[in-house]
């Protein structure tokens, strides 16, 4: 059976969603099953290959992020099957059905691991704010609050990235190596 045909076919259940709305909500959860499962790996990529002058906080951070996605990449899975759908768990899905682009298996500097995990992290929060935003409009707010959790947790991990990219950026952008300039705050605003 191809996957078009079982990404189509639901199981039987009393869930009260109509069939054409679950069908439309566990396509778009098995795209975020894929993507989840995908980028987990490409965090593992980076923690098992980081190298430089900070290996270990960076070690330890992509090993906690891949660690996380776990996590969702089991709540996702879940939803999918309470919804009567079924979960393309595979690692081969995930490769062919991902929306990431394919990690550089060759990095090594850890600045360069943060950038590339800090591209995916984007591109996955994009997903899931789009994705709360379908499945709202399907009245599935289960699906939606689910959406709402992981977005949370990854824009946290997104800020974490790219705090380490920032100060590097803003130098660049000053043309000047020797300082830093922050962004004034308008004093009504503090």
């Amino acid at each position: 059976m191809s996957d078009n045909t079982i990404s189509s076919r639901l199981y039987p259940t009393r869930i009260d969603i109509p069939a054409e709305a679950r069908v439309q909500i566990v396509v778009l959860l098995n795209q975020t099953l894929a993507a989840t499962s995908d980028l987990k790996t490409q965090a593992k990529q980076a923690h098992w290959n980081v190298k430089g002058t900070d290996f270990y906080q960076l070690h330890l951070l992509f090993d906690e992020l891949a660690g996380e996605l776990e996590e969702y990449i089991d709540l996702v899975a879940e939803r999918i099957t309470a919804l009567g759908g079924y979960a393309f768990g595979t690692v081969r899905a995930a490769a062919s059905n991902s929306i990431l682009p394919e990690y550089l298996l060759d990095i090594l500097d850890g600045k360069d691991h943060v950038t590339a995990l800090a591209d995916r992290f984007a591109i996955y929060a994009k997903h899931l704010r789009e994705a709360i935003a379908k499945t709202d409009d399907l009245d599935d707010l289960d699906t939606a609050d689910l959406y709402t959790e992981i977005s949370r947790t990854i824009d946290k991990r997104l800020w974490f990235l790219e705090a380490h990219l920032q100060v590097a950026e803003i130098k660049a952008e000053n043309g000047n190596a020797g300082t830093t300039k922050t962004q004034k705050i308008p004093a009504a605003v503090k």
